[in-house]
């Protein structure tokens, strides 16, 4: 497992061991016999029963974790196939601290109303407050995100203000959406579970470019369909388009190519 976790990416994965009974993995060496035993009654542990620590930043930390867990349920089989089994994932924060921007973002959906609203915006610290957002789940698999919508403009100001965006930012790039909410849009929301997801959870398959109909290579090919395809210099004329040649590459027809400053 810790190899395993190396290999997807992250420092390592920390352990504790038991055989019968008997404490094993470096971590229960350095934290003590009795400390690791206190340790273990707390989690109310089996004679050999492990544990797996997930250490770093807490989403980092988290992700590991649960993919951790997920590979042991399906190496040790405590996965039943036969069931579907569902929840709601609920109370998603609002934002979150970018670390390479160093500010205040949104963490998932901009335009969910946040909980509690204006005077929530107002009042609290940004990264307590939770959003109307929601996720259905599957057997672990996410079928669909949804989210109860910001439909007042003052709301929706002040929420892209905490991030660092001004009226002006909202009204430039937002335009079509807070225009029209200033008309008074009523309250709403709602959610859209893949039929793509579903199937693939129906086949049995891990993954969902198995079940798509024109599933897209890494470079967003459709090779099916041969898609993209070669533009004709016609379809370029008819959108004012001309083709830009990266630097150093070979034009195949010098009079419909521009070359590159």
């Amino acid at each position: 497992m810790n190899e395993w976790a190396r290999s997807e990416g992250h420092a390592g994965l920390g352990y504790i061991t038991q055989k019968a009974g008997e404490l094993g993995g470096p971590i229960a060496k350095n934290h003590g016999e009795e400390a690791t035993r206190k340790l273990i009654a707390e989690l109310g542990l089996g004679p050999d029963d492990g544990i797996f620590f997930a250490a770093g930043k807490e989403a980092q930390a988290a992700k590991l974790a649960g993919a951790a867990r997920t590979r042991t349920g399906e190496q040790l089989g405590l996965i039943d196939e036969n069931q579907f089994k569902f929840c709601w994932i609920v109370d998603f924060p609002m934002f979150e601290y970018d670390e390479e921007a160093k500010k205040v973002d949104f963490s998932h959906n901009p335009f969910s109303m946040p909980q509690g609203e204006l005077e929530a915006l107002e009042t609290k610290d940004p990264l307590d407050i939770l959003a109307y957002q929601y996720d259905i789940v599957c057997n672990g698999v996410e079928l669909s995100s949804g989210a109860i919508r910001n439909h007042r403009p003052d709301i929706m100001y002040k929420a892209f203000e905490i991030a660092g965006y001004s009226r002006e930012d909202v009204d430039l790039n937002f335009s079509g959406m807070i225009n029209a909410f200033k008309f008074g849009a009523p309250p709403h929301g709602g959610s859209a579970p893949g039929i793509d997801r579903i199937v693939m959870l129906l086949a049995g398959e891990p993954n969902i470019r198995e079940v798509v109909l024109f599933p897209m290579n890494q470079r967003a090919e459709d090779l099916m369909m041969g898609a993209p395809s070669e533009v004709t210099p016609k379809q370029l004329r008819e959108l004012h388009l001309r083709i830009v040649a990266p630097a150093g590459a070979a034009a195949k027809d010098p009079t419909k190519v521009v070359a590159p400053e």
